[in-house]
């Protein structure tokens, strides 16, 4: 019979990035666009989804886009293509998701489609379905004015977690643009590689912070119960202490009450014999 201990087993994560072309989340109705899965194993059998208002993990070439391998193209985009699109393979996992949005309006704002790296510069881009596109432009985030750009393109440099928010931009005489949010994530840092040191040449109190929080409220646990056992052990101590004096004192009482009862009966005793005598002498001499 074989062990589990026997085989080795291996964990293999399948992963994909949903890229689109061109490079932006908002296009304006009647444009092309082409939704591509750049995948590490074209084995996984990725295909290209979406959630919109009218249907629900609709897969590509089911009554939108065309199927062309990992990709997935739109020749003609309209606004009810607004939704949420990725990448999904037989296996289980998905890929990041893309929310595209389509406007029947005159003005679009280019902006990033995938997350931004935290410290990376980002280029916003106000275009009308007219040319020129590089208008004067207005843009906005969260609704506030951020700036007013003479070429219609404002670059924001070393992005931050603070600059995360909801876009938007406005050309006069054109038009606003719908909103679109960008997302900043971590710069991602690398780890050295360990090193060894020599053994320590000194002997250092032991470190309890590595213990487990739960070893330390056993210990506080069974410290609480002793101090209360031993307390109720004084208490029981004293108690007895008080209930044998008690007796003490009780069988002193009892004893002095003996002893003053047989006083007082010998004192009887010889009143009574006196009295008896005395009554004989007077009888003796004829008084009785």
């Amino acid at each position: 019979m074989e062990s589990v201990t026997d085989h080795q087993f291996f964990i293999v994560t399948l992963t994909a990035r949903l890229t689109v072309s061109p490079s932006s989340s908002q296009f304006f109705k009647g444009d092309f666009v082409s939704l591509s899965c750049e995948e590490d194993d074209s084995s996984a059998g990725w295909t290209l989804r979406r959630n919109t208002s009218r249907d629900t993990r609709a897969e590509c070439g089911d009554e939108w886009g065309r199927s062309a391998g990992s990709s997935c193209n739109i020749s003609y985009i309209f606004t009810v293509d607004n939704g949420v699109y990725w990448c999904e393979s037989r296996e289980g996992p998905i890929s990041n998701m893309v929310n595209l949005t389509v406007t029947g309006g005159s003005v679009i704002l280019q902006s990033p489609v995938l997350p931004v790296m935290e410290g990376d510069d980002v280029t916003l881009l106000c275009k009308t379905k007219t040319t020129p596109s590089n208008l004067p432009a207005a843009f906005y985030k969260d609704g506030s004015l951020i700036r007013k750009q003479p070429t219609g393109h404002m670059t924001i440099q070393h992005v931050s977690r603070s600059d995360e928010g909801l876009y938007k931009c406005d050309i006069s005489g054109h038009g606003e643009s719908p909103s679109s949010w960008i997302t900043v994530t971590d710069k991602h840092t690398t780890t050295p590689p360990p090193t060894s040191t020599p053994p320590p040449t000194s002997t250092s109190p032991p470190d309890f912070s590595c213990v487990p929080l739960s070893l330390f409220s056993l210990v506080l646990t069974v410290s609480v119960i002793s101090s209360v056992c031993v307390l109720v052990l004084v208490v029981l101590l004293v108690l007895l202490v008080r209930r044998q004096v008690q007796r003490k004192t009780e069988r002193e009482e009892l004893e002095m009450m003996t002893s003053r009862t047989a006083k007082a009966q010998v004192i009887n005793n010889s009143q009574s014999e006196e009295a008896e005598v005395v009554f004989n002498v007077l009888c003796v001499e004829g008084s009785c």
